[in-house]
Parts: structure tokens; C-alpha cells; sequence
């Protein structure tokens, strides 16, 4: 029973790490626009940080262009500001009620740089997958010192976490070849 437990927590630890490796593709800028690309931005509304998405509707009205519409017209001026401190390296163009940004076509280099970017990040996430898989098998040796679970199971769920590791690491490499392919996509 307590080995199940910590499968469980464990495998939900990895599905929220690849759920998490999606949020940070979706943000990495591709030629296209995304709202994605915005949403998380910060803007000082009221004197507090709230991200865009929270204060404003996003929208692509075509492929080169993000639409931002204010709830409230008297934040377009906080949003832009936030949008040019940002690091997306995008210009608002601000008619006092919608606020526009046109993605440019990315260059070959920035197109490798891009690549290079997403492998990090993929990287990343595998280690992170490797440490949860760690965590679980630590569990499992307390578990067995704890006389709660035998060797022979500690032994089967060291097995069951490797397999589980590589069935998420699978998960991130298809995914990275997803995006390399989309950010190779002229």
C-alpha cells in the first residue's frame, strides 16, 4: 500500500513537469503569434504585479499579430510599458484602446539560437524528471528501513520508477522534437 502511495505521488509529479515543459514552449516565440507569448507578462496595474491575462483579452486576429483589449482602458499605458520592458523584443503599437503587436518572421540564427534555447530547457526538465525518480527511490529505502515494505518490492519499484522516468523522459524528447520542427518551420 505505502509503495503505491509513492508511485502515485511520484507520477504525478512527472505529469505536472511535462505539463510545465508545454507552458514554457508555448512562450518561446516561433513566428508565429501565440498569445502565449504575453500572457504571463507583468504589469503594474494598481500597484500590484498582475500578469496581462488578468487584465486584458488576448487574441491573434492573423498569423503575424497579437491583439491586446484592456478591461479597463486606463491600463493600456501600464501594459505597454511592461510589454517594452519585457524580453520578447516586440514594439506595441498602442490607438489608445487596443494594443497590437506584429511577430515578426524569425532570421536562420535566431531560428538556431531558438533551437539551442528549447534543448536547455529540455535538459532541464529531464533532470528534473531524474531527481524526482531519485526523491521516489529514497522513499522507498526508508521504507524498507522502516520494515514497511521488503527488499524484493523496494528492489521491483526501484525497476518500476526507472521505467516510469523513461516513459516521461520520452514524453519531453517528443516534445522537443515538436518544437525544434516549429521553430525550423519557415
Amino acid at each position: 500500500m505505502e509503495m503505491k502511495k509513492v508511485y502515485a505521488a511520484t507520477e504525478d509529479l512527472m505529469k505536472k513537469t511535462v505539463d510545465k515543459i508545454h507552458t514554457e514552449f508555448a512562450a518561446i516565440r516561433t513566428g508565429r503569434a501565440s498569445t502565449a507569448l504575453v500572457e504571463s507578462i507583468k504589469v503594474d496595474s494598481y500597484g500590484t504585479l498582475m500578469p496581462i491575462k488578468q487584465l486584458a483579452n488576448l487574441g491573434t486576429p492573423d498569423a503575424k499579430t497579437i491583439e491586446i483589449r484592456p478591461w479597463d482602458i486606463s491600463q493600456t499605458g501600464n501594459i505597454e510599458k511592461a510589454i517594452q520592458k519585457s524580453q520578447l523584443g516586440l514594439t506595441p503599437v498602442n490607438d489608445g484602446k487596443v494594443i497590437r503587436l506584429s511577430v515578426p518572421s524569425l532570421t536562420e540564427e535566431r531560428r538556431k539560437d531558438l533551437t539551442k534555447v528549447v534543448h536547455k530547457i529540455a535538459e532541464d526538465f529531464r533532470i528534473s524528471l531524474r531527481n524526482e525518480r531519485r526523491q521516489a527511490i529514497e522513499n522507498l529505502k526508508k521504507l524498507e528501513k522502516d520494515k514497511k515494505i521488503t527488499e524484493d518490492d523496494k528492489k521491483k519499484g526501484e525497476h518500476d520508477f526507472q521505467k516510469l522516468t523513461e516513459l516521461y523522459v520520452k514524453k519531453v524528447d517528443e516534445l522537443l522534437a515538436a518544437k525544434e520542427k516549429e521553430i525550423m518551420e519557415v
